[in-house]
């Protein structure tokens, strides 16, 4: 009868991985299990930014060079629907009680309103000038925050312009003179917006409701500061650069670097799951990296979870203990996608 080798192999990886630094608490379980792929045959470029709807069980994510939106069926991953009509979308925002999408689209087109029951096109916002990519939205107060000009624009600056999504009106900009500003964090329970400064390598941080500039922190371990996520209970920011890869742990009141740690390349999305207290690394070279957060102050990398080239933009839905990611056929070649992970839940958790 042929032995079962499995549980020696199990025991020497591990053994393998305590010995590098790994905790026994981090080997416990794969935080992220691929639980299944929607192939989406004939798109080519980049995927962008996704949203979720809950109660209606719908996925939408931004075609950004194939020009269109998508839309999922949340619980299967299976294709619903694909809308037509747009430049080159970017960010989403779902609001359910209007039953209305924001899409953030770069082109001269400008942003656009969709009806998520008809799936028409409503409406526009009229951002000037055009280019609308990044954007942030803020509960508390109903806001949007929307990235407009730089590269898309062909312009040596860059906005931050505050909106009413519901309305369109809009409260006054930011100027950045720089052509690169990418993601953004915004505080629930204060006034600050923290936003990355990419074409200076530096984070600014705003007064939400005054527009003030409250400080300009370099980040000096990298450069290409541009995905971002926040931890407000714990006031940590999670940034990631480009130049090297790296993720970078900040203080969120004061700016100072609490850790830092090798991260995929061609980040484009970095994701912190509050209920298990890990960050999400999107990389575009093929690999999630997950890191656990054992304390405000003490962070280790537990797994680097294979997904695929070009697979770099993605949503966690708490609800479902789901992780989609979009793969991008652009650098791979290897076709387009929507990968699914089931996300397991952390186990002895110091917290």
């Amino acid at each position: 009868m042929p032995v079962d080798t499995r549980p020696m192999l199990h025991r020497a990886i591990s053994g393998l991985l305590l010995a590098l630094g790994f905790s026994a608490t981090a080997l416990a379980a794969e935080p992220l299990t691929l639980s299944g792929r929607t192939e989406l045959p004939g798109y080519t470029g980049d995927f962008d930014h996704f949203a979720a709807d809950i109660r209606g069980n719908r996925l939408f994510l931004a075609a950004e060079d194939h020009h269109t939106l998508e839309v999922f069926d949340l619980d299967t991953g299976k294709l619903r629907k694909t809308v037509a009509g747009f430049d080159t979308p970017h960010s989403l925002l779902y609001l359910p009680g209007a039953n209305r999408l924001i899409v953030t689209d770069s082109g001269e087109t400008q942003s656009r309103i969709v009806d998520t029951n008809s799936y028409k096109i409503v409406g526009t916002i009229a951002l000037k000038p055009h280019g609308a990519d990044a954007a942030g939205y803020d509960p508390s107060r109903k806001r949007y925050y929307v990235v407009t000009g730089g590269r898309d624009a062909k312009l040596k600056e860059t906005f931050l312009i505050e909106i009413d999504p519901v309305t369109g009106k809009q409260y006054g900009a930011i100027k950045f003179d720089t052509d690169k500003v990418e993601a953004m964090a915004i505080e629930q329970k204060g006034d600050r917006l923290y936003i990355n400064v990419t074409g200076k390598n530096y984070m600014a941080v705003l007064d939400k409701r005054t527009h003030a500039v409250l400080a300009n922190w370099p980040i000096r371990e990298a450069e290409q500061n541009a995905p971002l996520a926040f931890d407000e209970d714990n006031r940590r920011l999670f940034v990631v650069t480009r130049k090297p890869g790296k993720l970078l742990v900040l203080n969120a009141d004061t700016g100072a670097t609490v850790a830092s740690f090798t991260a995929p390349e061609r980040t484009d999305e970095v994701i912190f799951d509050k209920a298990n207290k890990r960050i999400y690394v999107l990389g575009g070279e093929g690999y999630i990296g997950v890191f656990q957060q054992n304390d405000p102050d003490r962070y280790e990398e537990i797994a680097r979870v294979p997904s695929a080239k070009g697979a770099k933009t993605g949503i966690l839905v708490p609800e479902l203990n789901r992780l989609y990611v979009a793969l991008s056929p652009g650098e791979g070649k290897t076709g387009a996608a929507v990968l699914h992970f089931a996300v397991a839940p952390a186990t002895g958790k110091t917290q």
